[in-house]
């Protein structure tokens, strides 16, 4: 079933690596024009231009999803390139695990600035761009975590408990321009951010071993592995796509079977 986002004009944040760099190939293959959005200028202008080699349609845009004046920007000129925003992932976000009574102010902060701040600025602007068009779909990136607390990922946990609400919020605020709001919530993904999680939680004396934290929180994994990139695309797709038209304010749990709700 391959163009079932043909002619969609996608923005993907954090999509200069991990699942936004893969979701970012799938839907550019799927013959969609892919905004490929990073805080980091390097990772977007990289994966635009493994697009870019591969055939596929990648514009390389540079903003800290925390900061409203990039955002705007940033989107603004995707829609100058491409006339329109019909979906965006508001995919960005980041942990640093520190014990509950560890955590700081200014580790929350950060966090939540990203996780949650970013979800929101990024629901704002991006249904700003889709009103006009009558139309649009927005879809959040959650977590296991935003459906039951992590005693050394807390203000992780609380950022992804918020996408959830901002999610269901979004939906009811957004139903009458018919734009659609939705997220979708991964366990254990083996990416760069499962990479360096993996590093924090043996500083701060949760691992004892390199992989260790992987391993023990993919061991009740149903499907008895952690996940891919890939493993997720298909969701994210089937969220990209008219097959969820009639899908809104739901957070779709894509964990291998960790949490059962």
């Amino acid at each position: 079933m391959s163009g079932r986002v043909a002619g969609k004009s996608i923005i993907i944040t954090g999509a200069g690596s991990g699942m936004g760099r893969v979701f970012a190939l799938g839907l550019a293959g799927e013959d969609a024009t892919v905004g490929v959005l990073d805080r980091s200028k390097e990772a977007a202008e990289a994966v635009a231009a493994e697009l870019s080699a591969a055939g596929l349609p990648g514009i390389p845009l540079t903003a800290d999803v925390s900061q409203r004046d990039q955002v705007s920007a940033a989107f603004d000129a995707f829609v100058e390139r491409t006339g329109r925003l019909d979906v965006l992932f508001n995919n960005a976000g980041f942990n640093e695990p520190m014990h509950l009574l560890d955590v700081t102010e200014s580790n929350w902060h950060a966090i939540m600035d990203v996780n949650a701040l970013g979800t929101l600025i990024g629901i704002q602007e991006g249904a700003r761009r889709m009103m006009p068009l009558g139309e649009g779909k927005i879809v959040n990136t959650s977590s296991i975590a935003g459906r039951q607390g992590f005693p050394s990922f807390a203000p992780y946990c609380a950022s992804k408990f918020a996408v959830n609400a901002l999610t269901q919020a979004a939906a009811r605020a957004l139903a009458e321009h018919n734009i659609t709001c939705n997220a979708f919530a991964p366990g254990v993904v083996d990416t760069p951010l499962w990479t360096r999680l993996d590093e924090d939680l043996m500083n701060i004396g949760d691992a004892d071993r390199p992989g260790q934290a992987m391993a023990d929180f993919a061991a009740d994994i149903l499907r008895g592995r952690v996940a891919t990139g890939e493993d997720i695309l298909g969701t994210a797709l089937y969220l990209a796509s008219a097959d969820s038209d009639y899908l809104t304010g739901q957070v779709i749990m894509i964990d291998g079977g960790m949490v059962l709700v």
